[in-house]
């Protein structure tokens, strides 16, 4: 093994290998069908496949190899998806101490952040709406549909607010911490 892995050549330390008796056919399962959620939800295919498999491993860190050889998938389509998923702010890159290999961790509170995330998204698209329906004019039936569509955004960003602060309440009641 190299320094930069651990025992398991996983980057785990000995004693605390946390796949250990994990039934590695339904883990791949389970990957393989939520990223064809993912996928049938308008993410990437292989951004859902290596977003999948972060987040069905315990630590939620992997390095391009172990993405690769778990997914069995090229190091060229593991940069690809990882390059998408840290556009999206799904991911980050970290690197071991004394390491020049990458990790990719998921953010924590990942659902989070992404929905938190999409607040800047829709007030930008709101925006744009309401430019377009002046543009357009908001008697006209492309302008008037603009403005709805600009109004509903707006709804929904109030709603995510208050969404976010009832999340985080129970949170704190599960204990997840």
């Amino acid at each position: 093994m190299s320094s930069e892995t651990g025992a398991d050549g996983r980057g785990h330390e000995p004693g605390s290998e946390p796949e250990q008796g994990r039934d590695e056919e339904a883990v791949s399962r389970f990957v393989e069908r939520f990223a064809a959620d993912m996928t049938e939800a308008g993410m990437q295919r292989m951004a859902s496949r290596v977003f999948a498999a972060l987040l069905a491993d315990d630590d939620g860190s992997m390095t391009s190899a172990e993405l690769s050889e778990q997914l069995q998938i090229s190091p060229a389509a593991v940069s690809g998806a990882i390059n998408y998923l840290t556009q999206v702010s799904m991911v980050g890159r970290e690197r071991d101490p004394g390491s020049r290999r990458d990790r990719y961790r998921l953010h924590n509170e990942i659902w989070y952040a992404t929905f938190a995330g999409r607040d800047r998204v829709l007030t930008r698209w709101e925006h744009t709406l309401r430019e377009g329906a002046r543009t357009l004019g908001r008697d006209t039936p492309a302008g008037a549909r603009l403005t709805e569509t600009a109004e509903f955004f707006e709804f929904l960003q109030t709603e995510l607010i208050g969404l976010m602060d009832r999340w985080r309440d129970y949170r704190k009641k599960l204990d997840l911490s």
